[in-house]
This record gives C-alpha cells, structure tokens and sequence, in this order.
C-alpha cells in the first residue's frame, strides 16, 4: 500500500462499519436468547466473521435479512439452558481474542467439549487468564503453556464466583459474566475495571439479564469497582442496531486533526464513555463537536465533527503523558496517539502499557520500529514509549507486522509526512477490523 502526502481531509463519512465490540456480543448474546434478534450494521470486520462462524459450527441459526441485518435464532431454552450442539471440529477464531475469549466464557456453561484455535497472531496470545476464573467455577480447561488451542470442557450449572482480575481486561471480565448466566447465584467480577469497555454490561441489559455495578471504594482512585450478574439467567431475544465503530472512527479524525485547513463529519458513532478516552486529544488538536445524540439498543450515538482552520496550530500543547486508567480508556488507539504525539509540542509519553506487548503485534516494539523509520525520536520502555514532539516525519518504507492497528496508525502518519510512504502488508491485515478504511480514507483526502 503506497500512501502519498495529503493538503487536508474534507467531507463527510454517512455510514461506517458497525461497532466490532458491540457486533460480537450482539451476536453471542443473541444466540443464548430465547427467539429471533435481528443486529442492523453489524460490523464487516473479519473478527466478527469469525464470531459467525463459530455460532453456526455451534448449531446456531443464522441468516441475513433483506436489509443486510444479521439474523440469528437464538438458542435460549429457560434460565441457564441452551441449546448448543457439540461442535464437529474446532472452532476456529482467526485473528479475533474477543471471539476466543468470550466464547470460552459461553463454552463454560455448555454440557461438552469443544476446542478453540485460532491464527499464528491469535496462538501468541496470553489465554491463561481466562482459564482461572472458569476453573474456579467448575469448567476444566488447558491451553498449550498458556496460548490456544484452548480446550474447554463446560459444566452445566457452573459455580457462581467472585473473581478478583488482575489486570484490566474487558474481555476477561466479559468472560466470567458470560460464564456466570450459566452459574447458580451471584458471579461477580472485581479488580482495576475503571476505563474497562461495558458493552457487555450495556448488552446484558439490552436482553433482559439483571446486572449491577458498584464502586466498592468509595469514589477513591485506584480501588476496586465490581460488576455482577445473577444466574442461572434466561435471555429474551431483542433486535440490536449497532452503532459506528468509535476505533475505525478515530482514524479518520485524527487524520482531520492533524492537518490544517481540514474538516470533517462522521455520522452515528458509538459515543460509549470507555471508547472515546481519545476524545480530549482530539479535542486538543482541532475543534470537535458532538451532534444529534441519541441511544441505540442502550449505546450512546451521535456524529462528531472535527474542524482544523487553514494554518492553525494544536488548540494546546504538551507535554502530554498517559498512564493507569487513561491507557485502558484508550488501549486501541495508541499506536495512532503515538503518531499524534510527533506533531504536539512537548510530545506523548505512554507508561502502564505493557498489555501492548501481547496484542496481534508487539505494538510497542512495532510502532517504535516504524517510527524511527520515518525519522521521528522516539524511546523504547519495557511499559510503553516517549516519542518527541513536533517532528517532521519523513516517507518510508513500513512494515504492517501483520497488525491491522499499527497498519492504519501509519497510514495518518503517511498522510503528513514528506514524500510517499509504503506500508508492506496492510491490505492483508486491515480487513481484520476495517475493510473499508483505504477507500473510506482516499474519499475525504484532498491533495
């Protein structure tokens, strides 16, 4: 993929590809319900797919409706009772850690066995931390020192637990809430959830499942909030309409930000609070404003225009530091941040990032490693990076490293940097999230 310089970024985006978090629990949550759910604009991400492919090997009924929605006939059959068939084979997650992880919290509850694969990405990652809390509800589980395949032998009903997470993940305490509509009593997740992503506590509601929240610090920064769910749960079928992706959406935004002279709408995104950490340096870089709010299937959505005046600087500069919570809030969007701290005075500075290590790259080694290609400044930590600010970057040669993130953050780099840019294997994996972001991103781009 060759990516040339750009003056600015104009226009308007009606539609963009519907919410990947949202899309998969749409979709598994459907299938645990009792009756019909229709999700409008679910996402075109091959994760999703993949989520897909894995109900049906299940014996989950799926089709599609004549307005391109996702139909699924769900598999509910009283409180902690489904349906599901024992898979012929394994079930293969591709590239997607949401599919892996929050299908073995369904798997849990399911009175087989079933295997869970995935790609060469997707075996690299750290399962293990799923396989203790579905071990303590009475699943038994085993991975290969950790990483897929992952093997899980349910056990209907399970154990209702309360599992203190080490680490703050949205897909481990989505697994044990998923696990806990199959278990007798109270399952209760606690530990560092503040900036964790609540699509499925948001969902869970949305489909008629009683759960509840509590700040059990007592407002005091780094205690330990809770979440629950009672089970076992029955799930009444609901018709979901997926919002705009808020990650695909800051690409584009950014894209906006950074380059005077531009100016751009982007229709119905998920405005979810623990999506849009990013929105305060959006909001220092240009003029941002959020119109025609409104919710959809318990989801806040609204459009969001971005404004940068011809010549104009960042509204305010650095430096600018994240750490702890503010690196869960935006844990997908930091290597594009980490683009946007080349052009901030004083620069950005990540720590508590470590989590970066074991996602579909090494994004803190990959986005240093492209970086200082481009000729920025730019330090390597064991938790994160510092990279300089108001740097002039420079066309090069980049590698995607198979990671569809680090692919798209290069391609806005592309766009400011001085001479054309090639990023070796981006069509390959950004399909993974966003298969429309090159069109989408040469539509709004004026030269």
């Amino acid at each position: 993929m060759r990516i040339s310089p750009a003056r600015r970024v104009r226009g308007e985006v009606a539609r963009l590809p519907g919410d990947k978090s949202v899309s998969h629990r749409a979709a598994l949550l459907g299938a645990l319900a009792a009756g019909t759910t229709r999700v409008s604009n679910f996402a075109t991400s091959e994760d999703c797919a993949s989520t897909l492919r894995c109900l049906a090997a299940l014996g989950v009924g799926l089709g599609r409706g004549a307005d391109g929605s996702v139909v699924i006939e769900g598999a509910g059959r009283g409180p902690g009772v489904w349906a599901l068939r024992e898979p012929p084979g394994p079930l293969d997650c591709g590239n997607s850690g949401t599919t892996m992880r929050l299908l073995a919290g369904v798997l849990a509850a399911q009175p087989f066995a079933s295997t869970l694969t995935g790609d060469e990405s997707l075996s690299r990652r750290p399962m293990g931390r799923v396989v203790e809390p579905l071990e303590l509800m009475g699943a038994r589980l085993s991975t290969t020192e950790g990483h897929a395949p992952l093997r899980v032998e349910g056990r209907r009903p399970l154990r209702a637990i309360t599992y203190e997470m080490g680490v703050a993940s949205a897909q481990v305490k989505s697994c044990v809430l998923l696990a806990g509509l199959g278990a007798v009593g109270r399952t209760r997740v606690r530990g560092p959830l503040a900036g964790t992503r609540d699509h499925t506590e948001r969902m869970l509601r949305h489909f008629g499942v009683r759960v509840g929240a509590e700040d059990e610090g007592g407002g005091a920064a780094g205690l330990a909030a809770s979440v629950w769910v009672d089970g076992p749960a029955a799930l009444e079928a609901r018709d979901v309409e997926v919002p705009g992706d808020a990650s695909s959406a800051a690409f584009l935004l950014f894209a906006a930000a950074l380059l005077p002279g531009s100016e751009l709408r982007v229709r119905g995104v998920g405005l979810n609070p623990t999506r849009t950490g990013y929105a305060w340096l959006l909001d220092a870089l240009a003029e941002v404003a959020f119109e025609n709010r409104r919710e959809a299937s318990n989801e806040p959505v609204g459009d969001v225009v971005v404004r940068r005046a011809e010549g104009a600087g960042p509204r305010r500069g650095g430096p600018l530091t994240l750490r702890g919570r503010a690196v869960a809030e935006v844990i997908d969007e930091l290597p594009l941040l980490a683009v946007v701290g080349t052009q901030v005075e004083g620069g950005l500075e990540v720590r508590d990032a470590r989590e970066l290590r074991v996602k579909e790259s090494d994004r803190i080694r990959t986005v240093v490693t492209n970086l200082r290609a481009m000729g920025a400044r730019v330090e390597e930590f064991e938790d994160g990076f510092r990279v300089g600010g108001r740097q002039r970057l420079r066309g090069a040669r980049l590698d995607s490293f198979g990671d569809h993130r680090v692919a798209m953050a290069f391609a806005v780099a592309a766009l400011l940097a001085e001479g054309e840019t090639e990023i070796e294997g981006a069509e390959g994996c950004v399909p993974v999230s966003f298969p429309e972001f090159f069109p989408l991103l040469e539509s709004i781009v004026e030269r």
